[in-house]
């Protein structure tokens, strides 16, 4: 019988179905992105671009456990090894990571052009991918939501009843990569838009799923992912200032 947390055993051992997922979302990711430079006359040079992939690499790593922390810094890290610790980490402080880390290596590096488009239908990729294997863990993941009596609630581990929290996530990226797909295939974006919409898009998503996640809220009601959410609305103001001003216009005329 299937249950929830999948944790099939082979030859007396427990697989981790999540870690095997990850990795292998980071793989796919990676192939996918290869595949789309190989389609497109790529503006940044191949040693440019490996410079601006070790920046988000980089980046990913430390936004990932810094945000990971403080995502639930209350918790008992005390009794936990460094292995455990190591793995306290959360996407959204990766992909923010990421960013600052590019952004800080294409100054270093001089690089002008906007390097995210490539990398976006390949994220949303692996965020997929990952999402899948935080579903089949159920609560052993912090990707689960608060009690519900609501139709789709599920029993995800604890005996309780809950908003399958990734499995909304996954309804939302396949929604996400089909629109942005059709956008990537006009060939006709500004440099760098795809990207943007990408980030405010998916932040715009985790803002509003936090408030029905088991949180710790520390300052005005919002969790610590909810303000990091705000810090990219921020960085992305203009790009949001114009889509919204596009949009009244046309609503006007």
């Amino acid at each position: 019988m299937f249950t929830i947390p999948f944790q099939p055993k082979i030859s007396g051992l427990t697989v981790n179905v999540h870690l095997i997922l990850e990795y292998l979302a980071f793989f796919i990711a990676y192939r996918y992105y290869a595949h789309l430079r190989k389609q497109v006359q790529d503006p940044i040079t191949s040693p440019n671009r490996l410079s601006i992939i070790l920046g988000a690499a980089l980046g990913a790593l430390l936004g990932s456990r810094v945000m990971g922390f403080l995502e639930n810094p209350v918790a008992d890290f005390s009794a936990m090894t460094v292995l455990n610790l190591y793995n306290v980490k959360t996407i959204m402080g990766g992909l923010f990571g990421g960013l600052i880390g590019v952004e800080v290596t294409k100054k270093v590096i001089g690089e002008s052009q906007s390097s995210g488009d490539l990398f976006t239908l390949p994220l949303i990729a692996g965020i997929f991918i990952g999402r899948i294997g935080c579903f089949l863990s159920g609560t052993n993941e912090f990707t689960y939501g608060t009690t519900t009596s609501f139709l789709i609630g599920m029993y995800l581990g604890d005996g309780l009843q809950r908003h399958p929290i990734a499995l909304y996530e996954l309804v939302f990226l396949a929604v996400l990569f089909f629109l942005l797909r059709r956008i990537y295939d006009r060939h006709d974006i500004e440099n760098g838009l795809l990207f943007r919409i990408f980030m405010i898009s998916y932040f715009g998503f985790r803002f509003l799923i936090e408030f029905i996640k088991p949180n710790v809220f520390y300052f005005i009601g919002l969790s610590s992912i909810q303000w990091l959410c705000i810090v990219c609305f921020l960085y992305y103001r203009k790009t949001i200032v114009k889509f919204v001003y596009a949009n009244a216009k046309v609503y006007v005329l």
